[in-house]
């Protein structure tokens, strides 16, 4: 996935290290093959800045948090989004995810009061509700012993939540067809990412016919949503609201349906999957370790006495939150992640030229062995506040940083903590013996395939 078609291979910098390769494709194939393990071994081989090649383009690796601040937040007018994220924009638009310069500065100053802390706080009901119901719907098979597709139930409930916190609306009727369209989508962007030659979207292929199709599905829905809260005059307690209601501090100007409609689906899309990932790791993660597992039951007993969170339980559930941060640790959704160097710079004393594409990976970074004892071990107090306070910044960046740090991050965390909570409160999970557990770094990491597991009520 790390082409940049405007860095071609006749200027590449000679200071930087890596691999040798007289193969046409350069590292393409080993890329596909095992993307996360090949950037682990060019960072393990070469150090923290590494130069390889994708067919004819040159890509430079960063792995250390100093390198990585200062791309992200030092010196972030050099590196625009780097050629992935036109793959997305037939999806998203030009949302906050994708867009640069001065819409983007536009876009974030009209979005950013739909995720202030208090916009937030007023939607964790409709998270606890979905949860409840899905732990509700849980109960049967628990019962039975019979095992049940938890990454397959977590999207679903997380599909839910963004529906009602984004919009005040229930797809329930229409979550299979969302669904399916979402996962069209995915694997239609992974794939032209993936693969250097693919023909143009217009060109009326299968592949393509299917994801016009499942676009198409989704467009309709958010502007139609779009259409009946502007004719609605009433007041509804969602982020679309937010957003209608937003104006630009310097213009005035508020969001055109367009602009509304990519700022929807980028939540809408790459929110929910994001967090469903994450959950489903945290979930995994705790079934191989029965004592985290128990002491994280211990605290939401403790703190709740068998009742539903509230955004003010929060603070009570310090243990759940390291949880959640040590799996985004081990398995950060946005696993990798370029940029466009817009000019020539220096970063940590070797020369990034014009054009270059700039990788950094979350995957690699938070596995380093020089910020992270032990790195592949699952140990959620590595983020005791004592321990996290010795790290570098820039050593955990599952949302980004600087400037273009994802707005979403506390929303995707207030939602994990929340609904991890529920679960744990409820049952203990146990991944279905002999089920193989491989990531697949697509678009976003997850576990391939299916997350099949058994579940046992707790006693209170």
């Amino acid at each position: 996935m790390l082409r940049n078609e405007t860095a071609p291979i006749s200027a590449p910098s000679r200071d930087v290290p890596g691999p040798s390769s007289y193969w046409p494709l350069g590292q393409l194939a080993e890329l596909q093959r095992d993307s996360t393990g090949m950037l682990e071994r060019l960072v393990r081989t070469y150090g923290d800045i590494v130069r390889f090649r994708i067919f004819i383009w040159q890509n430079y690796l960063i792995a250390h948090p100093d390198h990585i601040k200062h791309v992200l937040q030092e010196n972030p007018q050099n590196y625009h989004k780097g050629f992935l994220y036109e793959f997305l924009k037939p999806v998203v638009g030009e949302g906050l995810l994708t867009s640069e310069d001065e819409f983007w500065k536009r876009q974030r100053r009209i979005a950013q009061p739909a995720f202030h802390r208090k916009v937030l706080a007023s939607l964790a009901s409709a998270m606890t509700d979905e949860t409840a119901d899905m732990v509700e719907r849980w109960r049967e098979p628990a019962a039975a012993g019979k095992p049940i597709d938890v990454l397959a139930e977590l999207m679903a409930l997380t599909l839910e939540i963004v529906s009602r916190t984004m919009l005040s609306t229930d797809v329930a009727e229409e979550t299979d067809a969302v669904r399916d369209s979402v996962v069209v989508l995915r694997e239609h962007v992974a794939y032209r990412a993936f693969h250097v030659f693919t023909l143009p979207e217009r060109v009326p292929t299968a592949r393509n016919r299917r994801f016009h199709r499942a676009l198409s599905t989704v467009d309709g829905i958010v502007y139609r949503m779009i259409d009946e809260r502007r004719r609605d005059a009433s007041e509804a307690n969602d982020l679309l609201s937010t957003l209608l209601a937003a104006r630009d501090e310097e213009t005035g100007e508020g969001m055109t349906d367009k602009q509304l409609r990519d700022e929807v689906i980028t939540v809408f899309l790459a929110g929910h999957e994001t967090t469903a990932n994450a959950l489903s790791w945290a979930l995994y993660l705790l079934s191989q370790h029965p004592d985290v597992e128990e002491r994280l039951a211990g605290e939401v007993d403790a703190a709740l006495a068998g009742r539903v969170p509230t955004l003010e339980d929060l603070h009570s559930l310090p243990y759940t939150r390291m949880v959640i941060e040590e799996a985004l640790r081990l398995y950060p959704p946005a696993y990798a992640f370029a940029r466009r160097a817009m000019g020539d710079d220096e970063i940590g004393g070797y020369r990034i030229p014009k054009d270059a594409t700039v990788l950094l990976s979350p995957w690699v970074t938070h596995r380093h062995p020089e910020f992270w004892d032990q790195p592949e071990r699952f140990d959620p107090e590595r983020f005791t506040p004592e321990r996290s306070a010795q790290r570098p910044r820039y050593a955990y960046f599952p949302f980004g940083g600087g400037p273009r740090q994802c707005i979403g991050n506390e929303f995707a965390l207030m939602e994990a903590q929340l609904v991890l909570a529920m679960v744990a409160q409820a049952f203990r999970v146990r991944l279905l013996p002999g089920h193989a557990v491989i990531p697949e770094p697509a678009i976003t990491l997850r576990p391939l395939g299916s997350l099949p597991m058994t579940l046992t009520a707790r006693n209170k």
